[in-house]
């Protein structure tokens, strides 16, 4: 059976750059400019953002506003609300994107693979068949065809869509 990887290259400036010494995912909910910080959508307890290094055009992360680093530190309300915005990421990320597939995930713990093991968060990559372009095939380097603001734009709108539509 052939493996297939994950491979993500262009995320090098992440692993290798300079580490903030605050919570990342707090310190973007703390900011008044959502659009600065990537925030597309905010509930009562968790809200959605961009991945600024994505995986693919549209990576979603799900992200509870308390600073908690494990499932079972969160309180039920947060959970299914999680849950809840799960679903309507799974919505818009179809609507916009008209994706074939998309993984969804957490990394608990730096050992598991967190890049910001202190805060849990859940990410919603989406996925095409054959979306491994030649770009990354031949030359180690990704594309991504759409710039943040667009992406921001089109996925602000249908979250909102799909929230009011879940309600």
């Amino acid at each position: 059976m052939t493996k297939k990887y994950l491979y993500s290259p262009w995320r090098i400036d992440y692993i290798l750059g300079e580490k903030a010494t605050d919570c990342v995912m707090c310190r973007a909910n703390s900011s008044e400019d959502d659009a600065a910080n990537l925030i597309l959508h905010r509930g009562k307890l968790c809200y959605i953002m961009l991945n600024r290094y994505p995986y693919n055009n549209g990576h979603l992360m799900i992200v509870p506003y308390a600073h908690k680093s494990r499932l079972s530190d969160l309180d039920p309300d947060t959970w299914h609300e999680a849950a809840d915005l799960i679903r309507i990421c799974e919505q818009a990320l179809g609507e916009v994107y008209h994706c074939d597939g998309i993984n969804m995930g957490m990394n608990l713990g730096q050992a598991a693979g967190a890049g910001i093991a202190e805060h849990l968060h859940i990410h919603m990559v989406p996925r095409w068949h054959g979306d491994s372009n030649f770009m990354t095939v031949v030359s180690g380097e990704r594309v991504i065809p759409e710039a943040f603001e667009i992406a921001f734009d089109k996925l602000k709108s249908a979250i909102n869509r799909a929230a009011h539509a879940n309600e």
